[in-house]
């Protein structure tokens, strides 16, 4: 009866460790293949506002990062940042609700007359055709970056959600998330 309940106890510790061998591999699997984690690269391009008048100096195009997280059952999530010292000062938090949130900042002096918008033109150097749920307004001396979820759709048609927006050492910081 001894050398039976030893059996069944090496038996199941056996599967314990099968599975927790399981669970170890996947998660090696992911530190070996990190493209989940490798952050992309969004190019706003500019469009300077028709004055008729002048053609001011504004940035040709604004580069900002977003990082998907690894993935979880159900979901998925993004974070998202904006180096834009170059081009203007400390930002903050001017506006935000459930679906989107504006951050303002005083343009740098060389492009305080600047009066255009942006929005996404490529990810990772692709072209990008899709809905710009990240636009930028440049205007009366001052950017607004726009992060805005109105209109987008997850994989269950329902909208993402902004779960973070704040602003680190001046620069803009998010993380969405949505459905799959």
């Amino acid at each position: 009866m001894k050398n039976f309940k030893i059996k069944g106890f090496r038996k199941k510790l056996q599967h314990v460790c099968l599975g927790l061998g399981t669970v170890a591999i996947a998660q090696l699997s992911l530190f070996a293949n990190p493209s989940f984690a490798e952050p992309n690269r969004l190019t706003l391009s500019v469009y300077p506002l028709n004055t008729r008048d002048s053609f001011p100096i504004c940035p040709t195009e604004v580069s900002v990062t977003q990082t998907p997280r690894p993935y979880y059952e159900g979901g998925y999530t993004i974070d998202g940042s904006a180096s834009l010292g170059w081009f203007a000062r400390a930002f903050k938090i001017e506006t935000s609700d459930q679906f989107s949130v504006t951050w303002v900042a005083k343009l740098q002096s060389k492009y305080q007359n600047c009066q255009a918008s942006a929005s996404i033109t490529k990810i990772n150097d692709e072209d990008f055709q899709d809905h710009s749920y990240l636009r930028m307004r440049l205007i009366d001396g001052n950017a607004y970056l726009i992060l805005d979820m109105t209109g987008m759709r997850d994989a269950n048609s329902l909208t993402p959600v902004i779960i973070k927006k704040d602003v680190k050492n001046g620069n803009p910081i998010w993380s969405w998330s949505g459905t799959d």
